[in-house]
């Protein structure tokens, strides 16, 4: 097991080069950069440098006076101390911006994920233990709305029943206009009451494709060999299908969800935006549309790292639910 995740790791690290070089690429060769827009505002000022002399002076500082390669060198460099440098649309350095919003992505993510694992094995058991039943129908057509259910969509529904019609949660935003004048647990109630409909719309998007993993690995487990041995035993059904099937039924759902653990820290971006909560997803995509390269690099950069890891963590978790696998 040692030996395969110093491999792995290592082999991450070499992925982890050519990806950053790819996303650097793509970055300059986006067609805005918010360095323009900052050399205008420094050329307006009261500094007497025009505007091309602000220009050359920023693109030298953050070596965009260079090739794409030497730049991206440059920018490795950095990066191998710990530097990411400064936000050009934020103004702070990129880790303590990143440091600001990233735990409101992950407190959103993170029940999110609880709730899809609490709705959607629970019922994918159920669905496959009843086959063909009026559950196992229902069961079915949730999941197939919760997979088809684009997440703007649903999160715009969501907004205009509940918001608009009802008013019973806010719009957008993260807190209320009089948060500040709250108690503590005012302030809790407070930020708990605007991340509900976000919460909502993660979950129901999310749960349809592990409901219909967990109904067909079931349904594949409760048909073998060894279930109906089990049964000819004359062990009781609930311990048929409580230990023996949902044990060997968690295996490849563990690959599942062990990938997606990384995931709680990538936030949601389209889901963010459309409630403006002041997550990573949403500060990315800000600074996407408008340029901001640094931001932008690590974002994209750390969101392949957690691809990675999710792979790595996969894989030993298969090894550790299922003893017959043996990772060489």
């Amino acid at each position: 097991m040692r030996k395969f995740i110093i491999k792995r790791l290592l082999l991450s690290v070499v992925i982890m080069f050519f990806v950053a070089l790819i996303i650097y690429t793509i970055m300059r060769c986006m067609p805005t950069s918010y360095l323009e827009t900052l050399a205008r505002q420094k050329a307006s000022g009261a500094s007497g440098k025009s505007y091309t002399k602000w220009l050359e002076q920023l693109k030298a500082a953050y070596h965009m006076d260079v090739g794409i390669l030497q730049g991206f060198f440059a920018w490795l460099s950095e990066v191998a101390t710990g530097n990411f440098g400064e936000s050009w649309k934020w103004t702070v350095l990129v880790t303590d911006k990143f440091k600001e919003v990233i735990w409101d992505s992950f407190t959103i993510s993170s029940i999110s994920f609880v709730f899809q694992l609490l709705i959607a094995i629970p019922l994918g058991i159920l669905a496959a233990r009843k086959q063909y039943s009026k559950v196992d129908y229902t069961v079915t057509v949730i999941a197939l709305i919760g997979i088809s259910l684009p997440s703007f969509f649903f999160a715009t529904i969501l907004k205009y029943v509940f918001s608009i019609q009802l008013g019973w949660f806010p719009l957008y935003g993260k807190v209320g206009r009089y948060h500040d004048q709250l108690s503590q647990f005012g302030k809790f109630l407070d930020i708990a009451h605007h991340y509900t409909l976000p919460i909502v719309t993660l979950t129901v998007v999310s749960i349809g494709g592990l409901m219909r993993y967990t109904r067909t690995n079931m349904l594949e487990v409760l048909n073998s060999d060894f279930i109906r041995t089990a049964r000819a035993k004359g062990i009781s059904e609930n311990k048929v299908i409580n230990y023996h099937a949902f044990r060997n039924t968690l295996i490849p759902i563990v690959t599942i969800v062990g990938g997606s653990l990384p995931g709680l820290f990538a936030g949601a971006m389209i889901t963010e935006t459309l409630f403006q909560v002041p997550g990573i997803g949403y500060t990315a995509y800000q600074s996407m549309i408008e340029g901001d390269i640094p931001f932008s690099m690590f974002f994209l950069v750390f969101m392949a790292g957690l691809t990675l890891l999710g792979a790595i963590i996969s894989d030993i978790l298969y090894a550790v639910v299922d003893p017959r696998v043996r990772v060489h």
